[in-house]
């Protein structure tokens, strides 16, 4: 090893990931198309990347000596998810392992109070923010006012961890149950509609963008992602700008998608950084010249960055969610929504289905930009997919 995360490297024959769900699934393909190695390291040996990746380090994500044998295989090692022991990265790091993006870049990142103070430093717009705790707990109503956001300060994911809560009497009801954890709280925020975008940005800092697009949300995880957002060329503006000043401040070599609340006077508030390919980028799988997996494998290759262009006029991409306890793997059902015009069903091969679990997605290739039509072909997938449950 040795190789400054920031120097450019033309011998990468092997690329290492840590997690191997689906966003490792989907980037173990173009590995393989670029003739380089891809070993993942994951728990478990049918976890989505397993049987893709032409290796596998088993353990944990955050388990240290798997990661340092996984270094012994490759020559770069990247992400699929921020659940990692970022001080025991760094003793890695130190001694030379190159990852990207880089453990500076994620440090900020992966606390989301720290991330607040991140984005609000560099002169991003979020939403007011603060810490409950037992010192703020009482002026809470003051600061905030109800409803308010509270969200564990790390490892939520697809809503876990973030709550919604309507008063003061549920705040308490609700720390008290959870074990009153130091908690990142927020303003809620009465959005027009939610937006997100994904950039990424190469090692000699090249910066692509790709189109900002709608996410809408049940439950705090994502349904459905609508590209191109219907919304106004400043809007547009604003949002890649914001892309573009994050990434550039952290050095970022790889993939980032951002989420941001649209404010019914049509500001843009920051809400999340993944600092990874990300759920509302699946549609460039489909839709795009160039994926956001193969975009971010190229980025930590030291590839260039090909602009990224939507090759249709627009793509709704819908979630299949878990919405039973079952082993079933939906064949039938897959099937008939595959036989959808321009629809293309990915499926991430996971073990067992439970309540809000992405098991796949569909894709549909738009031939307009109607938002109504957009939306009624995505009720009619979700209506195949679901069938006559409550979802």
């Amino acid at each position: 090893m040795g190789t400054a995360n920031h120097e450019l490297q033309t011998d990468i024959h092997a690329v290492g990931i840590i997690g191997g769900g689906q966003l490792a699934a989907m980037t173990a393909p173009f590995a393989k198309q670029f003739g380089v190695e891809f070993v993942v390291q994951t728990p478990n040996f049918d976890d989505p990347a397993a049987p893709l990746g032409t290796d596998v380090v088993l353990g944990a994500i955050a388990d240290l000596a798997a990661t340092d044998k996984l270094s012994d295989r490759v020559q770069v090692i990247t992400f699929e998810n921020e659940f990692i022991d970022l001080a025991g990265l760094q003793q890695l790091a130190d001694r030379g392992v190159c990852f990207r993006p880089s453990l500076a870049a994620l440090a900020p990142l992966l606390d989301k109070y720290d991330q607040r103070c991140y984005l609000q430093k560099i002169g991003l717009p979020v939403p007011s923010f603060g810490l409950l705790n037992p010192e703020t707990v009482g002026a809470i109503a003051t600061q905030f006012g109800f409803p308010v956001v509270l969200k564990a300060r790390r490892h939520g994911y697809d809503g876990r961890g973030t709550f919604i809560v309507e008063s003061e009497t549920e705040m308490q009801q609700l720390w008290q149950n959870l074990g009153q954890p130091e908690l990142l709280v927020e303003k809620f925020i009465p959005f027009e509609r939610e937006l997100a975008v994904m950039a990424a940005r190469s090692v000699k800092g090249e910066m692509v963008v790709y189109p900002v697009v709608e996410t809408q949300q049940q439950e705090q995880v994502c349904r459905r992602v609508i590209a191109p957002a219907n919304v106004s060329a400043i809007v547009v503006q604003q949002t890649q700008t914001a892309a573009e000043t994050l990434l550039n401040a952290l050095d970022v070599v790889g993939i980032f998608g951002i989420e941001l609340f649209l404010t019914q006077d049509g500001q843009i508030l920051v809400n999340e950084i993944a600092p990874r390919t990300h759920n509302s980028g699946h549609y460039t799988l489909d839709a795009c010249n160039v994926s956001q997996f193969e975009m971010h494998l190229r980025a930590v290759m030291g590839q260039p960055l090909p602009q990224p262009k939507l090759q249709c006029s627009g793509a709704v991409m819908v979630n299949l969610l878990g919405y039973e306890d079952s082993t079933s793997d939906y064949a039938e059902v897959r099937a008939a929504i595959a036989a959808r015009p321009q629809t293309f069903v990915h499926w991430y091969n996971k073990t067992a289905a439970r309540p809000g679990r992405k098991l796949g997605h569909a894709t549909t290739l738009l031939t307009s930009k109607n938002q109504a039509e957009t939306e009624a072909i995505a009720a009619q997938i979700e209506t195949l997919w679901y069938g006559q449950t409550s979802n």
